[in-house]
């Protein structure tokens, strides 16, 4: 059994991602901690809580707010990815549940004190909160069972500057502090979202002819990413990146190719600032400090989003 903290800066995505894990027959989400990131930091919370209200585990998964802001950085949100609510402009309804007092910091040193060896870090946001639970407690580095994180990319373009990936854009501060700690660490790239975690109009139509109340919440959920991503990218489809991060977690065999890398991360230059570099031909002569995702199973992913919104275990 996987214990997982998953931490989210919640909108479209990360909610599916946060419902895969909430199904999944071999793991159990021990808590959700929520960072800045994607929109209105108030309204990612509500949004985590409203999905486990949806997932019928109202007060089963506590949810600790965490970092407003990143270390040092400004940074713009993506409610233009995402909807003014993060959630398709779907205005859901307040969830029950309410946020813990405890920030999600304390949260995390906690759960992988108490469970040494056990905690798998799900990392689908910005790693401020992260970074700074190694800072306050340096010890669990060597706690943490596998930290897996979607973002960065490997020799490919950015999603919001030329050069970097958003949750390492947000935060590369953190993200340097993270990546070199010792974690025993999965990077899932932009790439493997755009090869693999892309699903376009025959597969959404799919989806949305499930007819069950999961199907209608993707649906919901990634209407407004529909939109972005035709007028962005000129393509007819939505991105799941966090949804096949989680899925990876879930079933490594998903993954086709991953090999060991040292990975930088660029938090100095201005035009490169949130830039992941992977030494491939490793000329730093450094450890590889990540695992990082190469190839992943497209018909894999696929499936297992699929029976999740079909409404079954996964």
């Amino acid at each position: 059994m996987l214990h997982l903290i998953l931490d989210t800066d919640t909108a479209g995505d990360d909610t599916i991602a946060m419902l895969m894990a909430l199904r999944a027959s071999n793991a159990k989400l021990e808590a959700v901690t929520i960072n800045c990131g994607n929109i209105d930091f108030d309204q990612q919370v509500e949004n985590a809580l409203y999905t486990i209200e949806f997932a019928g585990m109202s007060g089963k998964v506590p949810v600790y707010p965490g970092a407003r802001h990143p270390l040092l950085k400004d940074w713009k949100t993506a409610e233009y990815v995402h909807g003014r609510d993060g959630m398709g402009n779907s205005n859901f309804p307040r969830a029950k549940q309410r946020p813990e007092n405890r920030h999600a910091v304390d949260a995390i040193i906690e759960a992988v004190n108490a469970k040494p060896g056990e905690i798998t870090i799900v990392e689908i946001a910005p790693m401020t909160n992260l970074a700074m639970a190694l800072r306050k407690d340096p010890s669990i580095a060597d706690k943490v069972k596998a930290l897996y994180f979607m973002g960065g990319t490997n020799y490919y373009q950015g999603n919001v500057t030329p050069a970097a990936e958003f949750n390492i854009w947000v935060d590369p501060d953190a993200a340097k502090i993270v990546l070199n700690s010792g974690i025993p660490t999965t990077m899932v790239g932009w790439e493997i979202c755009m090869r693999s975690g892309l699903l376009d109009r025959k597969e959404y139509t799919e989806i949305q002819r499930f007819g069950t109340k999961e199907s209608e919440f993707f649906m919901s959920v990634n209407r407004q990413v529909l939109r972005f991503m035709k007028r962005a990218y000129g393509l007819d489809a939505i991105t799941c990146p966090d949804s096949i991060t989680m899925a990876i977690v879930l079933n490594p065999s998903i993954v086709k190719s991953i090999k060991q890398r040292y990975v930088e991360v660029d938090n100095v230059s201005e035009i490169s600032r949130g830039a992941t570099w992977i030494d491939e031909l490793m000329i730093l002569k450094r450890r590889p400090n990540v695992n990082v995702v190469y190839e992943a199973s497209h018909a894999a992913f696929k499936d297992m989003l699929s029976r999740l919104l079909m409404g079954e275990k996964v």
